[in-house]
């Protein structure tokens, strides 16, 4: 007498091919059909390009500039740049109303990509080398232009919520009966807590 217990029956796969040569020629061509309807240009715009794009009142030179320009002061790999321009939106809206911020901030584009040409052989977005750009940026750091952009950043980049939940932070927590009801006292990360 055996103590196993009986098991079940061993499932049979059947092998064989469920896609015909035919169909797989004729799904093929679809896809390449697919693919032909989409304009060269939008598959060889870089994203960072589409976002510059929507600059309309500082243009996508400019916009471009000021993207990478962005993401050089306040760096966060993680975050995308679709962020930045959120915090750049603002700027070109005031920018928009005031001729004088208009100026400040093309012609300091401009300016700093003719650093970049005269140092590099290239504009400021295109260093491929953050340590370039940020050499760039020593030298024009106590600028208006440059005093401009990082203190509109400041706000307008970590104030957004959207961004907030990928640094790891909740939001503000008064309106919902303050820290101490919503992990102040978590101590989770203490082993042997």
């Amino acid at each position: 007498m055996s103590n196993e217990t009986p098991r079940a029956p061993m499932r049979v796969v059947e092998k064989r091919i469920t896609l015909s040569r035919r169909g797989f020629l004729k799904g093929g061509g679809m896809a390449a059909l697919g693919v032909g309807a989409l304009s060269t240009a939008t598959l060889m715009t870089p994203a960072r390009e589409a976002l510059a794009a929507s600059f309309k009142v500082l243009g996508a030179a400019t916009g471009k500039t000021l993207l990478v320009l962005a993401r050089d002061i306040f760096p966060h790999d993680r975050i995308s740049d679709r962020y930045y321009l959120q915090a750049l939106e603002p700027l070109e809206a005031q920018a928009a109303q005031d001729d004088k911020l208009k100026a400040l901030l093309t012609e300091g584009t401009a300016a700093l990509d003719r650093l970049a040409k005269l140092r590099f052989k290239k504009a400021y977005a295109d260093l491929d080398k953050e340590s370039d750009r940020l050499s760039l940026l020593y030298v024009i750091e106590h600028g208006a232009f440059f005093q401009k952009v990082k203190g509109h950043l400041v706000t307008g980049f970590y104030d957004n919520k959207a961004v907030w939940p990928l640094f790891g932070y909740e939001g503000s927590s008064w309106e919902k009966g303050g820290y101490i009801n919503r992990g102040f006292d978590d101590i989770d990360w203490l082993e042997g807590a």
